[in-house]
């Protein structure tokens, strides 16, 4: 009985954390328009993290309970950091919640990060 209430105790303060970082930015003044989408992107892939990762990995890619992630393009291609959203690694879950073309968004902009 008392492991059940530890379970559901971590649930909640896990849904909290997550909960935590969804917080998005308002668009540049004159709107998210941008010749080559680049603009778009970037503040795209950022929500997406900011509502998946920031709550383990930091609003900065900083890290907290999860690893620094500021240069994760140099240690990890995009395809692997895709397989690693969508597969888990080590202490990170899999995040299957994230529609493909969501992961590919995130997965481009983090390896990026070098």
């Amino acid at each position: 009985m008392l492991g059940s209430r530890w379970k559901w105790a971590s649930i909640l303060i896990g849904s909290i954390l997550l909960l935590a970082a969804c917080v998005q930015e308002n668009p540049p003044e004159g709107g998210q328009q941008d010749r080559s989408g680049d603009a778009v992107e970037q503040s795209t892939a950022e929500n997406i993290y900011n509502n998946n990762c920031a709550s383990c990995h930091g609003q900065n890619l900083e890290g907290r309970t999860g690893p620094d992630l500021q240069q994760v393009g140099g240690k990890y291609s995009e395809e692997e950091i895709d397989d690693i959203i969508l597969n888990g690694t080590g202490r990170m879950p899999a995040l299957k919640q994230i529609p493909d073309d969501q992961r590919a968004t995130l997965a481009e902009w983090l390896a990026g990060q070098k």
